[in-house]
């Protein structure tokens, strides 16, 4: 008789609100900052779930992001609605690559509308079928964020060497878009997120002081 399934760190007593384990809670440092560009996230169902996930990171800095489940063949229609939306500068967030050149574009600053990054959160095996079999997002263009530092994720091993994780490529697009504030803050919090994530897994004591809680509480402070 086969033993029951148990998913690695299921029996981890974990916060609701952030997913970690409940001694290393983040919720502390959410904020709800308003960037005038916006975020939807497409994230794989897989991902729902995943306290590694880090897509839900952007969900708790910056307001009005949304989120949807990406379905092949049968988006919603809030989903379709917000692409569509007269008011929105939609982008796919996604690499350079052969197939798609002539809808890669740089970023421009449209008077009158307002930056949408549109990012596909799951692996990137996950995202890549999500960009080619998503037929109602190819008339979108596509931007690739720039970035010269590595990733300093590290709880999951990336597919390509230096790939950034989702919460790194937010923080790229904000400061693309001219709001520094904005991507200072998701990479202040993200490096929260991995340094008690990296805690609870090691079993070791958290840095109370540090450079990015230390902005994260300013910002607080601020609004």
């Amino acid at each position: 008789m086969s033993k029951p399934f148990v998913a690695r760190g299921s029996r981890v007593d974990r916060c609701a609100g952030c997913l970690l384990a409940k001694r290393v809670c983040i919720c502390s440092y959410k904020l709800s900052y308003q960037s005038r560009a916006g975020f939807l996230l497409l994230m794989h169902h897989n991902e729902t779930f995943k306290p590694t996930n880090t897509g839900r990171l952007i969900e708790d800095c910056i307001a009005g992001t949304e989120r949807h489940t990406w379905s092949r063949t049968e988006p919603s229609q809030a989903l379709l609605s917000a692409i569509n939306d007269p008011a929105a500068d939609p982008y796919i967030v996604f690499p350079e690559g052969v197939g798609y050149e002539s809808r890669m574009v740089p970023f421009v600053d449209k008077p009158g509308k307002r930056p949408l990054f549109i990012v596909l959160d799951g692996t990137w095996r996950q995202a890549r079928r999500m960009f080619r079999h998503s037929r109602y997002l190819e008339h979108l263009p596509v931007i690739q964020p720039v970035s010269e530092q590595a990733s300093g994720y590290r709880l999951r091993k990336a597919a390509v060497e230096g790939q950034l994780c989702t919460a790194e490529v937010a923080a790229e697009m904000l400061r693309m878009a001219g709001d520094q504030a904005g991507g200072d803050i998701l990479a202040a919090y993200f490096s929260i997120f991995n340094e008690h994530y990296r805690a609870a897994r090691l079993t070791r004591p958290l840095i109370e002081d540090t450079e990015a809680k230390q902005l994260i509480r300013a910002y607080q402070q601020a609004f």
